[in-house]
């Protein structure tokens, strides 16, 4: 998965944060408040946490350690103004894998969020790869051998998300959410219109991997036959 949940009152740096992560192939939910944002992180899954320490209801720390005691280990990289050493080692000691002081570069913290997207025990690889397809976050782009078409946002999600399943099935609500989130509207055929055009562009650059449906389940990836050119895979991070 591509999606992160950033905890941040602040809207304009809010703002910023998901730009510099969406440039990234990265979408973001936001929660202003940790009353909101424990609603969502309980009914949906992320790749990563960000959570400001300052909210308008109550410390994001103690949030944080309120996640851990109840076993939830998704990686959290913690936004602070705090600099002092005592603070960071509270933020480590409470669960956090990592923190930001404010002012940052936003290029630091994309890349400290993509280093966090690396630590579950199945390394998540920038580019991901199922049969003879390859999908790239940054380039927004998906390939076959040579062949390469561009992805819009919701595309790219519901794509990654399937590669990174290895053909198992994945449930309709949880694509719906990988491409959307929990906070924008969608119509009822939104994911079956975004899937056909998946559809046509695996057709498109020629590729033997196909999304099917799974009747009452969702959709899965089934590689036909043996494709006429396979991409190289690097030895390290492969998702197939």
């Amino acid at each position: 998965m591509s999606r992160v949940a950033l905890i941040e009152d602040h809207a304009r740096l809010a703002a910023m944060v998901r730009q510099a992560l969406s440039s990234a192939g990265i979408e973001t939910d936001l929660f202003a408040t940790l009353s909101e944002a424990r609603y969502g992180v309980t009914r949906a899954e992320y790749a990563v946490l960000i959570i400001d320490r300052g909210l308008p209801d109550g410390d994001g720390l103690t949030f944080l350690r309120n996640l851990r005691a109840a076993g939830q280990m998704t990686p959290c990289l913690m936004l602070t103004a705090r600099d002092a050493l005592h603070d960071r080692v509270d933020g480590l000691e409470s669960g956090a894998d990592d923190y930001v002081t404010k002012p940052f570069a936003m290029s630091e913290l994309v890349a400290r969020v993509r280093t966090l997207m690396r630590r579950p025990v199945v390394l998540t690889a920038l580019c991901a790869w199922f049969a003879d397809i390859e999908v790239d976050p940054q380039e927004r782009a998906i390939r076959c051998g040579e062949q390469t078409l561009p992805l819009a946002p919701a595309e790219l999600q519901i794509i990654l998300h399937l590669v990174r399943s290895k053909g198992g099935t994945v449930r309709h609500s949880a694509l719906e959410h990988a491409a959307w989130g929990l906070g924008e509207a969608v119509t009822p055929n939104a994911l079956e219109v975004t899937v056909h055009r998946l559809r046509k562009k695996l057709a498109a650059i020629g590729a033997a991997t196909r999304i099917v449906n799974v009747r009452g389940a969702g959709f899965s990836l089934h590689h036909t036959s043996a494709p006429a050119n396979v991409p190289h895979h690097p030895a390290s991070g492969r998702s197939d």
